[in-house]
């Protein structure tokens, strides 16, 4: 089964997506924000990452310019809810700068395991 690292600040939400993929048997890597993401990425590569645009520290889109210039065939969605903008905007923004493809927050466990299938297939 696919790897996935899943870089989020929200603790709560990372644990649940987290375990939503692990119960679909994908194993599963974790960071609190784009530095760390980068460094166990770097680290243990994986099939796919899943990261939030808005965090502290090094934000998502920073996190994805930096992946696709040391990994140009990393597979990334991002996911917004928009902080205090409308999340298509940075989702948009997010696609042009190399996301495969962008889950707009709150997602359900079937728009999240339908997007990852999507973008793994």
């Amino acid at each position: 089964m696919a790897s996935i690292l899943v870089i989020d600040d929200d603790n709560d939400l990372r644990t649940v997506i987290c375990a939503i993929l692990e119960d679909e048997g994908y194993q599963v890597n974790e960071a609190c924000d784009g530095g760390e993401g980068l460094d166990r990425f770097r680290a243990k590569p994986s099939d796919l990452v899943l990261t939030d645009l808005i965090m502290p520290g090094q934000e998502g889109v920073e996190t994805i310019l930096e992946l696709r210039k040391e990994f140009p065939e990393v597979r990334i969605i991002a996911m917004s809810g928009g902080g205090r903008s409308e999340p298509g905007s940075f989702l948009g923004f997010a696609n042009k700068l190399g996301a495969t493809d962008t889950l707009e927050k709150p997602f359900s466990r079937d728009k999240l395991l339908d997007t990852i299938a999507k973008v793994l297939n």
